[in-house]
């Protein structure tokens, strides 16, 4: 699977893993593209907005809840475990965009969430800001301030914060090797974060079912799921590095 690349893959030290809605449906998360993309009769893609937020914030902060309950139960899988390990033998930096905490709950050390995280809760007026892992009972919450509360992610339409962003950039363009886990790449300003490390003549690897409008610009296309492409990369590295 990944033999072709495996003398370049010798002196890595600096590992980034941009990683999707993709690897984290292999742990039983909704993508809420395609098929996945209706709640109660609602387009998920539209609920995703400050526009929807005030328009019925009772309304989102319920998706928001039933979300927050099915990812507070859902568990790493081998994908994650595998990013995770390989700390072990690299300099490893996820760069993000699900919301869901399950890269730290796998034990990667330094994750950089693009799009926030559903753990937290933000006013969307003052700067109270607070991680709450119980189910949000009054709907929708306020702040001690009188404004409402909503979930600290970034919707569409919204910047990624900054501070987050440029350290990710940073990143991609000190890296040896970029995996490009469970993720199409469609969003800006992700899609450029290969570019970045591209620049620094990185390998780059893309590990996905599915082909991609980033597959032709990758050193290596591994048509599967990350659960099982992941621990074979990990065992190859191992071998490496040994």
């Amino acid at each position: 699977m990944f033999e072709s690349i495996k003398d370049q893959i010798k002196n890595i030290n600096k590992i980034v893993a941009v990683t999707g809605a993709g690897i984290s449906q292999e742990s039983g998360i909704p993508t809420f593209r395609g098929k996945d993309g209706l709640w109660r009769n609602h387009d998920a893609m539209k609920l995703a907005t400050i526009d929807a937020f005030y328009d019925n914030p009772k309304l989102v902060w319920e998706w928001y809840n039933e979300r927050r309950r099915n990812i507070f139960q859902a568990q790493p899988n081998q994908g994650h475990k595998a990013i995770a390990e390989l700390e072990k033998y690299a300099q490893v930096t996820v760069l993000t965009q699900n919301i869901d905490g399950l890269h730290q709950k796998a034990g990667s050390s330094k994750v950089l969430e693009l799009h926030g995280s559903i753990v937290k809760i933000k006013c969307s007026v003052c700067d109270y800001k607070e991680e709450i892992l119980t189910e949000i009972s009054n709907l929708p919450p306020l702040c001690k301030c009188g404004n409402v509360l909503r979930p600290d992610v970034v919707w569409f339409g919204e910047a990624l914060p900054q501070d987050v962003w440029q350290n990710a950039i940073v990143f991609a363009s000190q890296c040896d090797l970029m995996i490009v886990v469970g993720t199409s790449l469609v969003v800006s300003p992700a899609n450029t974060l290969p570019i970045y490390a591209k620049q620094n003549n990185s390998i780059l690897i893309e590990i996905n079912p599915e082909n991609t409008d980033i597959s032709d610009d990758m050193d290596l296309v591994i048509k599967d799921t990350s659960a099982v492409a992941l621990p074979k990369f990990v065992s190859l590295f191992k071998k490496n590095h040994n």
